[in-house]
């Protein structure tokens, strides 16, 4: 059986806010740097574990994308990895990660995250994020 992949659509994993920004640093003065910005990510999303592949490596799952708002995180370590039966190639609904919820360190936890419900919150991506082992962050917040 083969597998096709499907160039990332930024748009699943980044809210129109924030794309309505990008596009319009794209055409400004640094238009060049904020290009293969997004180029990058794209690759990087492309190149991301997907479900289930970093399963059982515990604190050394490596988290590729952060989303936040004012006073929530949430740490992405795989992403749904789709099937060629989606109605909707490429679609991008769910991952799994890592959630802290009004800086409620306490209660943190790791499941399935909705992309697509952080998008309609208006969360923001973190565009300047470098992966990083999920244990890191626990150590930075503290969690056990």
């Amino acid at each position: 059986m083969t597998t096709t992949t499907h160039p990332i659509d930024l748009s699943r994993f980044i809210g129109p806010e924030q794309r309505r920004a990008l596009r319009g640093f794209c055409r400004g003065e640094e238009g060049d740097y904020f290009r293969t910005m997004l180029k990058t990510l794209a690759d990087s999303i492309a190149a991301m574990p997907v479900t289930y592949q970093q399963d059982g490596k515990g604190d050394e799952a490596v988290v590729h994308l952060h989303y936040f708002s004012p006073s929530s995180d949430w740490w992405i370590t795989e992403r749904d990895a789709g099937s060629p039966d989606d109605a909707e190639p490429g679609r991008q609904d769910q991952a799994f990660g890592f959630t802290r919820l009004n800086q409620d360190t306490e209660n943190a936890e790791l499941g399935y995250i909705s992309i697509a419900e952080l998008l309609r919150c208006r969360v923001e991506l973190d565009l300047y994020w470098t992966p990083k082992p999920l244990g890191e962050i626990k150590e930075r917040l503290g969690v056990r």
